[in-house]
Parts: structure tokens; sequence; C-alpha cells
């Protein structure tokens, strides 16, 4: 079996050229020249919806731009401990970011040698961070997009309507004293989990939790960065709490609570204003979907600010989607804005029961993806044909925004839509003055 090298500037993975990939399709056991499959097929329909080259016959198909040139990154799974630190399910595809972002890197730098631009389409996400775009991830992407001839299209995840986010707020006052209890239903044979609570600056908060059978954390101590471990008396419960007063990233308050063991039924999580409030508004927002095992969510949940990191930085072309048999959008897709109220996404594109060469699906990633293959081919136009040679992420974006297409009776940007739905034919109109 052929071992591939490591790309240039890197110290681990396997690089395959075109030429090695055609020949392992001409092969009789294509794996033994190329050792690598995408064992779930996210990546092969994504990548097939944004430039898969057109079949025909009974399973016809036609990608978005399918005279594209494909890169394909397949991720390094995570490290063992932090699969545990995160308590992902096994068998749960898990990434690091910074993996994530050496794949950014890595798609970024065909753009010289080729000679030719790049989009680059992300179909992962988290929801976990400040949903405000202050991660790493976030800022490389926002470093990425400012280049010239580049499209960075991420799409913002499925956790609309999962009730994984809970917004809170606490009446201004200017004085402490005043809570809201918060409730979480956790279903039977959860292993564990972990939840992010996020305090508008200027203020701070505390909280205090009850378990379903009435043990209690009294309020957690505050500090710069302080970790507390609770053990429960009479449940197996273990609660870890890293307080931390100013994060780094976003100067918001952060509290993580690592729950492992949680005793299934209704907890409580009561959260209190600590000194004078002014603004009152805090956030707190679960895993995704995956990497839970069983259902965990609250019982008075908002759906917004449901877009997955990193559909939140600034520079990037954020996506939703919506079923296009009646124009209707999908309950699953994450929502807008950010935690500071940024308009975040910036169009919807089709993702309900999506064609793919693998059978239909749905998803957020495959409304990225044909938003990506729309770019791709605007791309061509403007910058391969010497249009618009000098374009980049953000230009890209303002054409897609003022050629989205959008309904009379909806006001834009919203949470749901941002400016409208994908409509690249409207994009040459408006250029064209139509």
């Amino acid at each position: 079996m052929q071992e591939g090298r490591p790309p240039e500037g890197l110290y681990y993975g396997s690089e395959y050229t075109r030429a090695e990939i055609n020949a392992a399709l001409r092969a009789e056991d294509p794996f033994e020249l190329v050792p690598s499959r995408d064992e779930n097929g996210h990546g092969s329909a994504m990548a097939a919806v944004a430039a898969g080259s057109r079949l025909t016959g009974e399973n016809a198909f036609n990608g978005a731009a399918p005279e594209a040139d494909i890169v394909v990154v397949k991720l390094k799974e995570c490290k063992p401990y932090l699969r545990e630190y995160y308590l992902v399910p096994e068998g749960v595809p898990a990434y690091e970011e910074s993996d994530i972002m050496l794949a950014v890197k890595y798609a970024d730098s065909f753009a010289v040698p080729f000679s030719r631009p790049v989009v680059i389409c992300l179909g992962l996400g988290s929801s976990m961070g400040d949903h405000c775009g202050s991660s790493f991830l976030s800022g490389y992407l926002n470093h990425i997009a400012v280049r010239r001839s580049r499209g960075v299209v991420v799409c913002g995840g499925n956790e609309g309507n999962s009730a994984h986010h809970y917004a809170g707020s606490l009446a201004p006052s200017g004085r402490g004293g005043s809570y809201q209890d918060v409730e979480l239903r956790v279903g039977e044979n959860e292993r564990g989990f972990l939840m992010e609570f996020w305090g508008n600056v200027p203020d701070t908060y505390n909280i205090a939790i009850r378990s379903p059978g009435g043990e209690t954390i009294p309020p957690v101590r505050l500090g710069t960065d302080q970790i507390d471990t609770y053990r429960f008396i009479y449940e197996r419960t273990v609660i870890t709490v890293q307080s931390t007063l100013v994060e780094p990233g976003s100067g918001a308050q952060l509290m993580v609570l690592r729950v492992e063991d949680p005793t299934p039924g209704i907890w409580n999580l009561r959260v209190f204003g600590v000194g004078e409030l002014h603004n009152g508004s805090f956030n707190i927002w679960l895993p995704i979907a995956d990497f839970l095992s069983s259902e965990v969510y609250f019982l008075e949940p908002s759906p917004y600010i449901t877009l997955t990191d990193p559909a939140m930085a600034l520079g990037v072309i954020s996506v939703t989607f919506y079923n296009d048999v009646n124009n209707s959008f999908s309950l699953e897709s994450g929502r807008g804005y950010s935690r500071m109220g940024l308009i975040r996404p910036d169009i919807a594109a089709p993702g309900v029961n999506v064609s793919t060469p693998y059978g239909r699906r749905t998803g957020g990633s495959l409304a990225a993806a044909m938003t990506a293959g729309a770019i791709a081919l605007f791309m061509q136009w403007s910058v391969v044909e010497d249009n618009i040679p000098l374009l980049e992420s953000k230009e890209i974006r303002n054409y897609f925004i003022k050629g989205a297409t959008r309904s009379p009776d909806i006001a834009y940007p919203n949470r749901e839509w941002g400016y409208g739905r994908l409509n690249l034919a409207g994009v040459f109109d408006v250029l064209a003055g139509v």
C-alpha cells in the first residue's frame, strides 16, 4: 500500500496529486494506490454538490460548477484526550480547531501556483464559543477572506430547532440580587456534556445548580480563571465549573460547565446578577446534537443565535438553508444574529432533500456547497475572464447580497434569511443594470 507524503511545509498528513488519484481510479484496487476514503460520505456529498461532474442516465446529476477543480482535505480526527474532555460519543467525528486552520491554509496555498481563484467551503461547525466571531478559526478565516481572488463560504449548521440555546435577561436595576431560573431536560443514558454560559459586558453573573434529585450546588466562586469540581452525594453526577471573568478573545464573562453522568430529569440553573446590572442579558449553549448521546435540551429555548462557529466570522459568506420546493425556511437551520446583534447570516441557499450522487440529503453543509459552486462560477467570470480581477470575499458577499431574491412580505435583513435567497442570475442582472 502506497503511503502519501505530507504536504510541503507540514509535518503530518498524506498528499495525493491529480495524477495519483486518476491512476488509482483506473486501478483494479484504487485503495492500493491511494489508501484513503470518506467513511461517512459527508465531504463527498459536499464536493459533488459544489463541483460534481455531469452524470447522465437514470441517476442524472450535475454539480453547481462541474468544470471546477477540487482540492479535498480530509481532516484528522481529534486526539482521544479531547474527545474524553468534551465527552464526544464514540464514533462521532470531531476535529481540532488547529487542524481545521491548517486545512484552510493548505487549500488556500493553491491560489498562487495555479494562478487561479480559490473558493474555500467549510461544512462543519460548533455551538461552543462566544457567537461573535472571536474564535481563532474565525480570525484566521477573516485573514484569508481579505486576500484577492478568495471566497470563503461557511455553513450555519443545523441547530435552529435543537433547543440547545437559552437566551436570558435579568432586569437592569442598578443593583444585584435578581435571578432567573433556567430548566434543562436530560434524557436517559446520557454520558455527559459541556455547556457554556456567556454574560454580556459590563455585567457579572453567578450560577447555582439543582439536580433532579434536589441536591444543590451553591453559587460558584468567581475569579479571573477559577476551576471547581462538585460531586453529588446521592447521585453519580460530577460537575466541573471553569469560571473566567474576562474571556481573552471576546472580553465577555464565560463559565464552562462540564457535566459527567448527569441524572435523568429536569435540572435547574439559577442565574444571579452580581453587583450592579446594566445590560442584564446572557446566553447558554449546549453542544451540537451529534455530540450528545440522548435528548438534552432547554425547556424554554431560543431558536436564534444558533449559527454554529465559524459562521459568525465577519469576513466569510455565512449561509443558512431552506426548502426550495416551497421556499420555506428549514426549522433545523441555524439562525442569527450574532450575540452582539451583528447581521449574520448573509444569504440562504437550498439545503433540503438536495440531490447528490449518494441520494438526497439535507443540511447546512449542502447549502454552503451549493453557494461555493455559485461563487466559483462568478469568479470564473470576474477573475479568470478579467472582468473584476481583484475580487475578495467581502466584495463577493456584497454582490451576492445585491443579487439575492427577496420576498415582498419579508423584511430584510433578518435572522433566518439574512439578505435573501441565493440567486446567481440575480447577481449578473445587477451587474447588467437590469
